[in-house]
């Protein structure tokens, strides 16, 4: 039986972020706000997203936390490059990762957490032999890059999803 209203709490969520940007309680902004609110619950749930479970809060929490250390550190170290501007002592590159998850989820949270840091892009998912290319701008070593990805932030990723 599909519900009237799939996520409820997304769509008091959004209410409440509508209300908050808008600074405004009048009666048109409440209604405005729950029906774009349902309008996007409705929408997320045409797409159909595959069901998972979210598992360890904690362990969440605590990559969220290095996560931003790290990207605080990262934004130092490219900071640094660019007003040092030797670039001779620069090598940028590319490095092929292995990956041994195959869930969306984590693929999706690791891509926004390599995204989100300064130095570093995902460049591309090859589903055929369940690798990513990852550009570096200051690589040194290829074998660290593959420890940090996958130590740092792929197994805490597979904990909490899988």
């Amino acid at each position: 039986m599909k519900r009237w209203l799939p996520y409820p709490l997304l769509t008091a969520l959004l209410v409440a972020l509508w209300l908050l940007l808008n600074q405004s309680i009048a009666p048109g902004t409440i209604i405005l706000g729950i029906v774009f609110a349902c309008a996007t619950a409705w929408a997320l749930a045409a797409l159909d997203p595959p069901t998972t479970r979210f598992r360890r809060p904690g362990a969440a929490l605590k990559l969220a936390l290095d996560v931003l250390a790290e990207i605080i550190r990262s934004n130092n170290a490219v900071a640094w490059l660019i007003l040092r501007n030797h670039k001779r002592d620069r090598r940028s590159g590319f490095v092929r990762i292995p990956l041994h998850t195959r869930n969306p989820y984590c693929l999706a949270a690791l891509a926004c957490i390599i995204t989100a840091t300064p130095g570093t892009i995902w460049v591309e998912y090859d589903s055929s032999d369940n690798t990513m290319l990852l550009h570096v701008l200051d690589l040194i070593d290829e074998q660290q890059w593959v420890t940090i990805i996958k130590e740092r932030y792929e197994n805490r990723l597979m904990e909490i999803f899988e």
